[in-house]
């Protein structure tokens, strides 16, 4: 086994370094920085290794001469941090410590096999400015030579961060069939026609995809469109989100900016169609505004707006636990919104199989040993606080039964 020491200097000197990544950082360390990720980079003034050390949201970039790297990375892990994965060329390193301070240094096939050398090098995106896109060029974002006009590179953006959370969920998307998805409350479909394009044209999925919106006029004019462009398993429809019925199971559910409590029915949609995949952009949040009671943050709450905030941050905190409860790992996530304010919020989720008690959890021997019971408690415990009761945990009562109903004795657990 080789040292941590030669695994270091021969990776600079045979030039086979692609990435490392110092974690887990030492109690009482002083490291100031959650993890730290070393690549090099090519300077002005030749080849450097980029120390970015991350925390939170913040990164400080540090760029260190090839001849000191081995060593600025070995007192790293010596002294902040308790684990490395060095990746070259050629394997993978993964470095873990011992109570002793000793490293093993563990070998495995190599992952990252090559790096771009460019420092500050232009963003990539899922669709490329330069590459005509047939439906940008449609939209009115990209002209016909691919350069995207300078007053819809906000949309351009939002366009490729979606489709950056789409190619995630990919991978949980059934293989072999048909995908079927449904977009409530599609409007323009600016979002509808990127997901087809990308999942049909780019990642060859037998697709039908179906937006649905209130409004007459949009949903004839993306009809248009889709028939200009060719898109002939992509069609829309006037309807009502909750009054939806045109399918009896679907893979995939994208709703974006339905208002208030039409996200909530939605994603009831979703969970009773057994979607794999839900994709919510939240809006207008309003529901539980008037709902929420609470002496000790009185402070906060007497003012309107940031009572409006915070009824928004508890309106989808309460959501994303209610999808968890229903066997979703569900994320919140930034996203780019060009129509309200300039960030918002995503919430995806994603059917984990085997997840969920479909019997009740009969089979428990003690809730306090259940995950799900912890989670039906920080559940409740979060709701009880605020005197809430959201439309969602109404809507699914039915579902959601089995974990939030609270056992009445010791012999119920």
């Amino acid at each position: 086994m080789e040292s941590l020491t030669e695994v270091l200097r021969e990776a600079i000197a045979a030039g086979t370094w692609t990435q490392a990544v110092l974690s887990q950082p030492r109690k009482g360390g002083g490291a100031t920085a959650d993890k730290v990720k070393i690549k090099p980079v090519l300077l002005k003034n030749g080849l450097h290794y980029q120390f970015a050390h991350y925390t939170g949201t913040k990164v400080l970039h540090e760029n260190v001469a090839p001849e000191q790297t081995a060593a600025r990375a070995e007192e790293l892990l010596h002294a902040q941090y308790k684990q490395g994965l060095l990746q070259t060329s050629e394997a993978d390193y993964h470095i873990l410590f011992n109570k002793k301070d000793e490293a093993a240094v563990l070998k495995k096939k190599a992952t990252k096999t090559s790096v771009e050398l460019a420092h500050n090098r232009k963003k990539r995106y899922v669709l490329e400015e330069g590459t005509p896109v047939p439906f940008l060029i449609e939209l009115g974002v990209m002209n016909g030579q691919g350069k995207v006009l300078a007053a819809k590179y906000d949309k351009f953006r939002q366009i490729n961060r979606f489709l950056e959370m789409i190619d995630d969920v990919v991978p949980h998307l059934p293989g072999g069939r048909t995908v079927r998805i449904v977009d409530f409350g599609c409007g323009k479909s600016y979002l509808t026609f990127a997901l087809y394009h990308y999942l049909r044209e780019v990642r060859k999925l037998d697709l039908q995809v179906v937006g649905l919106d209130l409004k007459e006029d949009v949903i004839r004019h993306c009809n248009d469109l889709a028939e200009r462009l060719g898109y002939d398993r992509l069609r829309f429809l006037v309807g009502d989100i909750s009054r939806y019925d045109g399918m009896d199971a679907v893979d995939m559910v994208v709703t974006l900016h339905a208002c208030d409590t039409a996200t909530d029915a939605a994603i009831e949609k979703a969970v009773r169609w057994g979607a794999g995949v839900i994709l919510s952009v939240p809006c207008c949040q309003h529901e539980l505004f008037g709902q929420i009671r609470n002496e000790a943050m009185s402070p906060l709450l007497k003012h309107g707006i940031l009572k409006e905030r915070f009824a928004s941050l508890v309106t989808d905190a309460a959501r994303a636990q209610l999808l968890e409860l229903l066997g979703y790992k569900t994320q919140v996530l930034e996203f780019i919104d060009m129509e309200h304010t300039p960030k918002n919020l995503l919430i995806r989720a994603v059917k984990e199989p085997g997840k969920g008690r479909p019997d009740g959890g009969k089979e428990q021997a003690s809730v306090s040993r259940d995950p799900l019971s912890v989670e039906a408690a920080a559940y409740r415990g979060f709701t009880g606080m605020l005197g809430i009761s959201p439309y969602l945990e109404r809507a699914l009562a039915d579902k959601l039964a089995p974990q939030l109903t609270v056992p009445t004795s010791e012999n119920e657990l």
